[in-house]
């Protein structure tokens, strides 16, 4: 595939890939067709032929090309297979592009220092488990690490303090970056507010500007409700302090946030075989994990 993909790439032989898709033709005839020196035409010739996609036999005193289609075949089902995964309905490119479009949006709006303020954004999932196995996902950092970040990054970094007056950090990057050797893509600090095990949760966080500033502070408050089939979580964000250069950040929150949440309920979906053992988790990375009760 790589040779064939290579030996494509020259215009001078698409050119005669196309003329040779119409019908076999000599040497002669494809060089006087593509207006090139009949040498040139050639090598270009018998590379693709050592690519597989024509083949040549000799007729008389010409030589005779001729287009092999297979490789073609199989060249454009591979390109049709990519095309299929990109395109995915509810896949990676249609979160870039729904991501896109608010960020455009958002960054039209930004115009002066506290645009978003008093903006919200609600929340609810409804989770596998009791709510004290729910709140130890909310506030234990070994367990906030397997879920707290949508599904292209990996936390590399968590503090959680859970009780009033308690510090948090929340530091994220590429999920595929396993040796920390690029750059973090975010760092958020914050404090709790209140905390009421095992029914409500409430804690500022802001996350930093590349220059050490906030973009904003995002009122977090998350409630529990028992249910008959676990625990119904309900996570209302609202937005003070905004800065210009938040746009970006605020863009990312209903996805961002939703996804995590989804990484939440099926974290809790494939635990809940053992929902009374305590889980350490995640020492695939290098995380930093704390969490004080």
């Amino acid at each position: 595939m790589d040779a064939l993909l290579t030996a494509l790439a020259d215009p001078a032989r698409w050119r005669l890939v196309s003329l040779l898709a119409e019908r076999p033709r000599s040497v002669g005839a494809l060089a006087r067709l593509a207006e090139a020196r009949q040498p040139q035409t050639t090598k270009h010739l018998q590379a693709l032929e050592r690519a597989g996609v024509v083949v040549s036999q000799r007729t008389g005193q010409r030589r005779i090309y001729a287009l092999r289609p297979d490789p073609l075949r199989d060249l454009a089902a591979a390109l049709n297979r990519l095309a299929d995964t990109a395109d995915q309905v509810g896949g990676p490119r249609e979160t870039y592009d729904r991501y896109g479009l608010s960020l455009h949006a958002e960054r039209l709006a930004a115009e002066e220092p506290g645009w978003a303020d008093g903006r919200s954004f609600s929340f609810l999932r409804s989770l596998v488990g009791r709510p004290e196995l729910v709140w130890r996902h909310l506030t234990e950092a070994s367990l906030l690490a397997r879920w707290w970040t949508p599904d292209d990054l990996r936390v590399s970094e968590v503090v959680f303090e859970a009780r009033p007056g308690g510090r948090i950090v929340h530091e994220y990057r590429d999920a595929e970056d396993v040796d920390g050797s690029d750059l973090v893509a975010g760092r958020a600090e914050g404090v709790v507010d209140d905390v009421r095990p095992g029914e409500r949760l409430a804690y500022r966080l802001s996350p930093l500007l590349p220059d050490g500033g906030l973009a904003f502070t995002a009122h977090v408050d998350l409630g529990l409700r028992p249910v008959d089939t676990g625990t119904d979580l309900d996570v209302r964000w609202r937005i003070t302090d905004s800065t210009v250069d938040s746009a970006d950040f605020i863009a990312g929150i209903e996805i961002g946030f939703g996804q995590s949440l989804d990484k939440l309920a099926a974290t809790l979906a494939a635990d809940s075989h053992d929902t009374d053992t305590p889980h350490d988790t995640d020492t695939s990375h290098d995380t930093d994990t704390r969490s004080t009760k």
